[in-house]
C-alpha cells in the first residue's frame, strides 16, 4: 500500500501488488523505439524525388494517403506536406498492412509507401535509391520509399529525437545490471544508430507488430524476468505477455490498458 502511495506522488500508476513486486525480479528491460525512446515526434529531413518527379508531387501525393493514417511516421510526411501548403487530393482503396506500409489510389494512379521489404513485395525496383538510403539509416534517420503505378518515385528521411530522459535512463539501468533490449520495425542500421547512442548492446529490429509478444515469450522461455516498455497499439500484445508491462502515459489507451504499470508523464527516469 505505502508503494502504490509513493508511486502514484511520483506520477507512476500501479495497478496491482504483483506487478510492484515482480519489478524487484526484473533482470531484462525490453524498450519499445519510436515514442519510448525517442520523441514520437519524428519529422522529414529529406525528400528525395527520382527523375520525372519532384519533391512536392512526392510530399503532395504522399500526404494524400498517409493522412488516413494514423502512425507516426506518417503524420510526419502529412506535416510536411501541410508545410509546403501542399493541399490533399482525394485517395480511394487505402489499406494499411501493419507494420508494413500503407497502398492508396490518388489521381488514377496506384500509390505505395513503406519500407524497403515492402516495395519489393509490391514488384516495385529499389535498386537507384539503395545507397542513399543506406548512408541516411547509418545517420539514424528512417527511410521510407514511395512508388508510383509499381515505379519508384523517391523517398522520405524521417528523424525522431531521442527523449532528454533515455540516455540517463537506459545508462543507470544498465549499470544496475539490468539486460536492456530494443524491439523495433525500423531497418537494422537505423535501429543500429539509436542503440549505439544509447549503448543497448541488443536490438532486434525489422520486427513485425505480431513477433513483438514473441520475442517476450522467448526471454521468458529463457528464465529471464521481463520488463517491457512501450506505447503504442503494436505494443499492447507485448505489454500482456511481460512480467510487468510498463506503459507510457503519453501513448495509447490500449497500450496503457495492457500494462500493468503506467507513467503518466513522459520522463523514461520514472522506469528506474
Amino acid at each position: 500500500m505505502v508503494g502504490l502511495g509513493r508511486g502514484a506522488g511520483a506520477g507512476i500508476l500501479i495497478k496491482d501488488a504483483e506487478a510492484l513486486e515482480a519489478l524487484g525480479e526484473v533482470d531484462t528491460i525490453v524498450f519499445d523505439k519510436t515514442g519510448t525512446l525517442t520523441m514520437g515526434r519524428p519529422v522529414v529531413t529529406k525528400v528525395t524525388a527520382c527523375p520525372g518527379f519532384t519533391e512536392d508531387q512526392l510530399l503532395q501525393l504522399g500526404g494524400s494517403v498517409e493522412h488516413l493514417s494514423e502512425h507516426p511516421l506518417a503524420r510526419a510526411i502529412v506535416t510536411a506536406a501541410h508545410d509546403r501548403k501542399l493541399a490533399p487530393l482525394s485517395a480511394t482503396n487505402f489499406d494499411s498492412p501493419s507494420g508494413k506500409g500503407v497502398t492508396a489510389t490518388v489521381d488514377n494512379k496506384i500509390i505505395t509507401i513503406g519500407h524497403l521489404a515492402f516495395l519489393q513485395d509490391q514488384g516495385v525496383n529499389v535498386d537507384d535509391l539503395a545507397g542513399e538510403a543506406e548512408a541516411l539509416r547509418q545517420n539514424g534517420a528512417t527511410v521510407i520509399f514511395m512508388a508510383v503505378d509499381k515505379n519508384m518515385a523517391g523517398l522520405f528521411a524521417i528523424t525522431d529525437p531521442l527523449k532528454p530522459s533515455t540516455l540517463r535512463a537506459t545508462t543507470i539501468l544498465r549499470d544496475q545490471g539490468k539486460r536492456l533490449i530494443m524491439l523495433t520495425g525500423d531497418h537494422p542500421l537505423t535501429a543500429q544508430a539509436i542503440a549505439r547512442q544509447l549503448n543497448i548492446g541488443e536490438i532486434q529490429a525489422g520486427i513485425l507488430p505480431g513477433r513483438k509478444s514473441q520475442a517476450i515469450t522467448d526471454l521468458k522461455l529463457e528464465g529471464r524476468t521481463v520488463a517491457m516498455v512501450g506505447d503504442g497499439i503494436n505494443d499492447a500484445p507485448a505489454l500482456a505477455a511481460a512480467d510487468v508491462g510498463i506503459a507510457m502515459g503519453t501513448g495509447t489507451d490500449v497500450a496503457m490498458e495492457s500494462a500493468k504499470i503506467v507513467l503518466l508523464n513522459d520522463d523514461l527516469n520514472n522506469v528506474i
